[in-house]
């Protein structure tokens, strides 16, 4: 791992919350194409999934999100149970950026993409009637639209609109259209 990436994780850590977040940003910037550093932080961030704090836990389900393009191990398959996890999570906001990020894992291969399909889609049928349940259908079918656009593969659109057609609340799927037009834009 170069200067620049312990430099960013040493950052991240950093009381100056300007500083930590610029640390972020630049973490997730490089981490958008594939990079050689990524098994030296994954066991950290695995550990991290079950951190204390809340914003540790989001922060490690996104970086191994951003992480599976790095993964020539294929270790995302046996630790994605992990990652999903947090979906769950009892903070709300730890929780939606667990599933705002988890589409990002199909992107390493077609087996990741089918583990992220089933976990979103389960989601969305085990979330209705949770707190923030609304919300977190929503940020399924935005989660969709963004791997379909991604991917460019067209069965996602099906499945996604299987899903909003599954909405019994019209209010609830004119919202969920929306997030999707958004999300593929």
């Amino acid at each position: 791992m170069d200067q620049r990436v312990r430099t960013l994780f040493a950052d991240r850590d950093s009381p100056d919350r300007d500083v930590a977040y610029r640390a972020t940003i630049g973490l997730f910037e490089m981490t958008s194409v594939p990079v050689s550093w990524g098994y030296d932080v994954w066991d950290r961030m695995l550990s991290d999934l079950e951190h204390r704090e809340g914003h540790r836990r989001a922060f490690a389900a996104q970086l191994l999100a951003r992480l599976a393009t790095s993964d020539p191990e294929r270790r995302m398959l046996k630790d994605f149970p992990r990652v999903a996890a947090v979906m769950k999570d009892e903070k709300t906001v730890t929780a939606r950026h667990t599933l705002q990020s988890l589409w990002r894992i199909a992107l390493a291969g077609a087996e990741q993409q089918a583990l992220v399909l089933e976990a979103l889609e389960k989601h969305f049928a085990d979330c209705a009637h949770e707190k923030n349940g609304r919300l977190g259908r929503t940020d399924v079918i935005t989660a969709l639209g963004r791997l379909a656009k991604a991917t460019g593969e067209p069965s996602i659109e099906g499945r996604a609109e299987a899903l909003m057609e599954a909405e019994p609340d019209e209010k609830q799927r004119k919202k969920q259209r929306a997030a999707w037009r958004k999300a593929v834009r």
